[in-house]
């Protein structure tokens, strides 16, 4: 039996392309096979709602339904699949994209009792992500609330850099668009992200020399 799906380390620059063993059962999947369905399901499940927690955080409670929502996303987007990224990295941005329109579509729901009160990380099961490994508290939150304002590919962009730790070739294959255009995106974005910050020392640190 294949181990399920975990989040693929980013390939070596210079390697040959990685074969993607997932790829026939996207397709059949794409194609309505019921059986294909289930089995990928299975093997993508785990990852996709690992890149959930780092959204929304591990003890929220829309954790669940959202990584839902976000497996019928991808089925439905599974017949526009051209490949050009693996299966599951294109499952993990399907994902994110769920998972950050969920907190746009909760915000006013998600309210803290106490202000200053700390919000644990989300737990990166496959490896600490540049965003994970130094925020670890209300900052996180709070940075993820400066995405939700921002234009929807910006924040895209951010997020798969510093949430999922994508390079800027990665995103542009996941995005479809150039290289050039995620190096712009993601300087909009931070330079955003700098104005929002500029009062606040601690949450400015974040993001100095973390160009990508």
């Amino acid at each position: 039996m294949r181990k399920p799906a975990t989040d693929l380390p980013p390939p070596v620059e210079g390697a040959p392309a990685r074969a993607d063993e997932l790829l026939g059962l996207a397709r059949a999947a794409a194609a309505r096979d019921p059986a294909a369905i289930r089995t990928l399901i299975t093997e993508l499940g785990g990852a996709m709602l690992r890149t959930v927690r780092k959204v929304l955080g591990p003890h929220h409670p829309d954790v669940e339904d959202v990584t839902q929502e976000a497996v019928l996303a991808l089925l439905q987007a599974l017949p526009s699949f051209r490949a050009e990224c693996t299966v599951v990295h294109f499952a993990n941005r399907v994902a994110l994209m769920t998972a950050l329109g969920a907190r746009r579509r909760l915000r006013v729901r998600a309210r803290y009792d106490e202000p200053d009160a700390p919000v644990e990380a989300a737990a990166d099961e496959s490896g600490p992500s540049p965003f994970a490994h130094v925020v670890s508290t209300r900052r996180r939150e709070m940075v993820l609330e400066v995405l939700d304002r921002m234009p929807e590919a910006t924040a895209e962009a951010l997020a798969l850099h510093f949430v999922l730790g994508h390079t800027v070739d990665e995103i542009a294959g996941l995005a479809g668009v150039s290289p050039n255009t995620v190096w712009s995106r993601l300087r909009l974005g931070k330079e955003a992200l700098r104005r929002a910050l500029a009062n606040n020392a601690k949450l400015a640190e974040l993001f100095r020399g973390r160009e990508p």
